[in-house]
């Protein structure tokens, strides 16, 4: 692939946002501006269009337009016509809710639609854009990223810990590493589940056919990505929804989220996952109209991170905190509370 950027159509690669993709051995003909909406975040297919229309869009070695078919093994690779910005942080005088605040950690409350650092289609407005403008010489983390010991999607709300010094970034990255810390979710997920509590193992990796999700492996490929267990607890029983409380033992990318599909309870309006979808409940009219609504009340995947606990990398002391349910997941979860009432009567 090397001598893709010796095309002539091709500008100076250096000054491009790269990404790279083999399809899949089972890869059925698709024009790859779909196939590309399926592998790049915040990517439109008008740009997608754009970039192939300048060239910039390559299958094995070669400029394709936006029609061409994508076939099992083809190696694409896509240039966007920008640098990429995740690399370049910009100060912003972003309000952060702080939790707690000592001279080495920092805990805030990130709300939902804030995204945690900067990447594909979000190089502004981010969580690290606000730390960076209040707090100076933040150390990094293994991938550059000032003070970020974890994260949180950016349609899930509540609590994370920052570190700020190298000591504390250290000390804490090897916390969440060995599974020593404690987290907490509270997820609203589509069903009722059979029992009060359970465990959910599978490993968690990449989708094959669709980039923005992961999947659990399992038969021959079990083995595939990485381990995973999440363990839940049922909190309240709403008709066609159960509200649950959530423990991690590792931290894999959309953990709670791929887990819970797999067993059956999507997250309540999970977009990525499928949630956003009506997947339990009757065919009336009303009922379509009241999830209708309850979608429109909390316009996000119905997660929380609600617990946080730690070591300080200090002073030794266990910290332990809590956020409680913001409004829009509060007012949704009442709606289905008394619309669990009214199956009830």
């Amino acid at each position: 692939m090397d001598d893709i950027q010796n095309q002539p159509t091709a500008i100076n690669s250096d000054l491009y946002e790269h990404h790279n993709f083999v399809a899949v051995k089972g890869q059925q003909p698709l024009r790859i501006d779909k196939y590309l909406m399926n592998f790049i975040e915040n990517a439109t297919r008008t740009k997608i269009q754009a970039a192939a229309k300048n060239g910039s869009i390559y299958v094995n070695g070669e400029p394709v337009k936006s029609n061409y078919k994508v076939k099992p093994f083809d190696q694409i690779k896509v240039l966007f016509a920008h640098p990429p910005f995740e690399n370049l942080l910009t100060p912003e005088n972003i309000p952060i809710d702080i939790v707690y605040e000592d001279d080495d950690v920092l805990v805030v409350n990130k709300p939902a639609g804030m995204v945690v650092h900067p990447g594909h289609g979000n190089y502004s407005g981010t969580l690290i854009n606000a730390l960076i403008y209040h707090f100076e010489n933040l150390p990094k983390n293994t991938d550059e990223r000032p003070g970020l010991v974890h994260r949180i999607d950016k349609d899930t709300s509540g609590l994370l810990v920052v570190a700020k010094t190298e000591f504390a970034m250290t000390h804490l990255s090897k916390q969440f590493f060995d599974k020593t810390s404690q987290r907490e979710y509270v997820a609203l997920v589509w069903g009722n589940l059979e029992e009060d509590s359970g465990t959910i193992e599978g490993n968690i990796g990449r989708h094959p056919k669709n980039r923005l999700q992961n999947t659990v492996y399992e038969g021959d490929d079990a083995d595939k990505g990485k381990p995973a267990v999440t363990h839940y607890k049922v909190i309240e029983r709403l008709g066609y929804t159960t509200l649950i409380s959530c423990k991690l033992e590792t931290g894999r990318t959309h953990q709670i989220r791929v887990h819970l599909k797999h067993i059956g309870h999507t997250l309540f309006n999970d977009e990525r996952y499928g949630g956003e979808r009506i997947l339990k409940g009757t065919t009336f009219t009303k009922y379509k109209q009241f999830v209708e609504n309850c979608f429109a009340t909390l316009p996000r995947q119905a997660l929380h991170a609600k617990t946080l606990g730690f070591t300080h990398p200090v002073t030794g002391k266990q910290l332990s905190f809590t956020q409680e349910l913001p409004d829009d997941m509060k007012n949704c979860i009442t709606k289905w509370r008394n619309y669990a009432k009214h199956l009830n009567s």
